[in-house]
């Protein structure tokens, strides 16, 4: 794709929209001076998080060294200094939205979320309370339903279709339809009392832009529901009393902020991150000084209060409204930062950012939408195209040429690779997500038993995806942007002719044929074992196996204190830990930079030992032993931050089977394991190490994303526990089986790389690059994996352990018969 006559062509369609041509800064001075660290960064998550500006953060920093904010419950004058920015920060709030400081206030909170929680637990709700919310809600939205759940309310999802959106002189009128779903109460149902209604208090709540699939929904439903409750709902008893409404416009502000002088809403909640990256951990609650009044609050605090008294049953309230909600200390720091914020906001105009970032998400789904494979199958399923408006985004899903699913997190993975940063799962939205993939409820819990929760790589299950791909535009964002973006699904994802070879629908085709494939020999090279996962290994001539693989490999772990497994993924320090097995000392020796001695464990002595317990990891029960706690702070010394260490205890660590028969990620369900991923050994060869380094030395991108150097990987790099010599490059594909020394070994299959492997320790310090997977990713992808080395499992069928090595230099002899 030629970009100058690309861009001519989207300039023709979308130039008086795009690149703020009339603004003091256009698009292309915003990028060279305010976003220099984007160079080799395409960054297409603005749905998450924008990104802020350098004279913002500039500005924000010589605010902060050049005057002294005081805690504003103070009567200093630099106390006074920071009540006067918070009170003209809350203007500006108000004024962004409008909204008349007579009929709203601005509520600070850390966020969206929290501005949600203190809504749903002050609501004045009762047993003759209702809950309603589109079906398009985020997760933070959905929790609400708890609070009115627990006082007796009802709660229940709508669906709503609408028309064209009404004109602003137009009453609301009803080419809506809203389509109720599941009545969801706790306690025995009710009957509405005649007369007692009148004190009755609804919430009604929906999205100014919903996160999943950018439809815009019209802020007419404020007065629709105010107005017309009993009409939409056609006079269901939980339409009766009075009907208040909450705009989640954590999305939609940056672009489409709700207009309150014409749309009465009594709750709005937004970010302050969303609209222009800086502070994080701050939001607000615009809240309708009427709607104010009828909150119910419990609890007080310093700054909420204006006397009590400590040993009587008394307190009397502060008055204000910002006063009566904001507990303690405000944050108010970050409070004085939002004022450089809004100046870039305010500098380009809402406006003429919607304009311009909705014209490059139009172009990416124009794009999108026209990409076929070879055969004629259209390569994307976007989502959400019916509505009558779309925000700055693009959730969308890739199927190959056979019609089958691309996964999600293979996207993630490849577009991480290629420096471009997107969103993938279902965006904590799971009515939009379940609405948008066709999922029902027994396809919800169906995916539920088999394992699959937010944020993991379960992206396809039973045929169908579990998530979407989320691509959103900021103010800073450009038309480069969005045809890398565009590039990089016809590159990777689009099958033609031309590409079929470099993206096999399935396994890997092996180099091997006749005469040479029989003459080939191999040999084993190389033995490792790493005691600890994630840590570093060490390499020996030879090695007891065992029924679980190596003796003693991965028998150690390292968790957090919250419980999280930690490997070199999350923790890269960790290839810095050394270690060593002794087995005529019986020890295991530890070392780390950051350590001054040297640990030392007994294999086979309870010294150290101090506790029993159980734990599932990878779809495996595994009894593990804990350590004192000298043992736990040398490790937690050793990676900078808390862990301890557990032992498998090896005579219980068995497969267990989800509820429907699925084995989750673990690839080997019938053997006994370790702490490993998926399977007991990983072998790699020596020749395919050699053939990706020719290709990486070849590879030019690679060598800029490694400062011009020519990326060189060894075996090492890819935690291998034996390596093989000999033959052609990458025939270990097609090894079903294999014989080393007389012990025989069976083929799982490849290995799936990730991002580990481009985790490269260098002069004491980690370094992360895109090789050598961006690279490994051209050829050697199949099926949503990207493939390097094969997992094997030892085939012992002796019960008990015997006195089997196996040593460097024995003979591999592939696909022959056990004798």
């Amino acid at each position: 794709m030629n970009t100058e006559s690309e861009k001519e062509q989207f300039l023709k369609e979308f130039g008086s929209d795009y690149g703020y041509a009339n603004a003091p800064k256009n698009i292309d001075e915003i990028r060279a001076t305010e976003f220099k660290r984007l160079n080799d960064t395409v960054y297409l998550d603005h749905a998450g998080a924008t990104l802020y500006s350098e004279s913002q953060m500039e500005a924000v920093f010589k605010d902060l060294n050049s005057t002294v904010y005081g805690n504003p419950h103070s009567q200093s004058s630099c106390s006074l200094a920071s009540e006067d920015i918070v009170g003209k920060a809350r203007q500006q709030v108000l004024s962004f939205f409008n909204a008349s400081p007579r009929e709203y206030s601005c509520i600070f909170t850390s966020g969206a979320t929290a501005a949600l929680k203190l809504v749903g637990e002050t609501f004045p709700w009762s047993s003759n309370s209702s809950f309603m919310y589109t079906m398009e809600n985020h997760n933070s939205v959905l929790g609400i339903r708890e609070y009115a759940l627990s006082k007796g309310a009802t709660a229940f999802a709508v669906d709503i279709e609408e028309g064209t959106h009404l004109g602003e002189s137009e009453s609301p009128k009803s080419n809506l339809k809203l389509t109720q779903r599941h009545i969801q109460r706790r306690s025995e149902g009710r009957v509405a009392k005649e007369g007692m209604t009148g004190n009755t208090y609804n919430l009604f709540a929906f999205p100014s832009e919903c996160n999943f699939s950018g439809r815009k929904f019209d802020p007419n439903l404020v007065k629709i529901i105010k107005e017309g409750s009993e009409r939409i709902l056609e006079s269901s008893q939980y339409c009766r009393g009075s009907w208040l409404v909450l705009i989640d416009a954590a999305k939609g502000c940056a672009t489409n902020p709700p207009d309150l002088s014409k749309f009465k809403a009594d709750f709005v909640v937004f970010s302050f991150y969303k609209l222009f990256g800086y502070p994080t951990g701050l939001g607000a609650l615009i809240i309708r000084n009427d709607a104010a009044k009828l909150m119910k609050k419990t609890y007080f605090s310093g700054g909420t209060v204006a006397a009590a008294i400590a040993d009587v049953d008394f307190f009397k309230r502060r008055e204000g409204v910002d006063e009566f909600f904001e507990d303690g200390t405000i944050s108010f720091l970050s409070i004085a930062a939002i004022q450089h914020g809004f100046k870039i906001i305010n500098m380009l105009t809402t406006s003429l950012i919607s304009r311009h970032t909705t014209s490059i998400a139009a172009y990416v789904r124009n794009k999108l939408l026209a990409l076929k494979h070879e055969n004629g199958e259209f390569v994307c399923m976007l989502y959400g195209l019916l509505s009558s408006e779309m925000g700055p985004m693009v959730s969308f899903n890739m199927k190959r040429p056979d019609g089958t699913w691309y996964g999600y997190r293979e996207v993630e993975k490849l577009a991480t690779l290629s420096g471009i940063q997107l969103r993938t799962g279902c965006f904590c939205n799971p009515g939009a997500c379940a609405k948008y993939l066709g999922l029902s409820h027994l396809d919800l819990l169906s995916n539920i038993e088999a394992g699959h929760v937010c944020w993991d790589d379960r992206d396809i299950l039973h045929g169908k995806p579990t998530g979407a791909v989320r691509v959103s535009f900021g103010y800073m964002s450009t038309f480069e942007d969005a045809m890398k973006l565009v590039n990089f699904v016809e590159n990777n994802f689009v099958i033609t002719s031309s590409n079929r070879c470099a993206l096999p629908p399935s396994s890997i085709s092996l180099p091997i044929e006749g005469i040479a494939k029989a003459a080939a020999r191999h040999f084993l090279s190389s033995i490792t074992v790493y005691p600890i996962k994630s840590c570093a290994g060490f390499s020996v001539d030879q090695w007891p196996l065992t029924s679980t693989g190596l003796l003693h490999d991965r028998e150690w772990i390292l968790k957090s204190t919250t419980g999280e497994i930690l490997t070199q993924k999350k923790v890269p320090e960790m290839c810095y830990i050394s270690t060593l097995i002794d087995l005529n000392l019986g020890k295991l020796f530890v070392e780390s930079p950051r350590c001054k001695e040297k640990l030392q464990i007994e294999l086979k002595s309870n010294s150290l030992v101090t506790g029993r317990d159980e734990m599932d990891i990878q779809n495996h029960r595994y009894e593990v032993r804990s350590y004192n706690n000298e043992v736990d702070i040398w490790f937690s010394r050793a990676i900078d931050r808390p862990c301890t260490l557990l032992r498998n205890s090896s005579s219980q660590s068995h497969s267990c089977i989800n509820k429907n028969g699925s084995p989750g990620m673990c690839r080997d369900v019938g053997a006994r394991l370790n702490f490993v991923n998926e399977a007991q050994f990983l072998l790699i060869s020596e020749e395919s190490i050699a053939d990706l380094n020719s290709r990486l030395k070849s590879n030019l991108d690679g060598r800029r994303s490694n400062g011009g150097q020519a990326v060189q990987v060894g075996a090492m790099r890819f935690r291998p526990n034996l390596v093989a010599s000999g033959g052609e490059p990458y025939a270990e594909d097609g090894w079903n089986n294999l014989n080393i020394g007389g012990k025989y070994f069976m083929s799982l299959g490849g290995c799936n790389r990730c991002q580990m492997i481009n985790i490269n320790p260098e002069a004491g310090e980690v370094q992360r690059f895109s090789e050598p997977l961006a690279t490994l990713a051209g050829y050697r992808r199949a099926k949503g994996k990207i493939m390097f080395g094969i997992l094997l499992r030892y085939e012992n069928n002796t019960k008990t352990e015997s006195d089997t090595w196996i040593c460097v230099g024995e003979e591999i002899v592939p696909n022959g018969d056990r004798h």
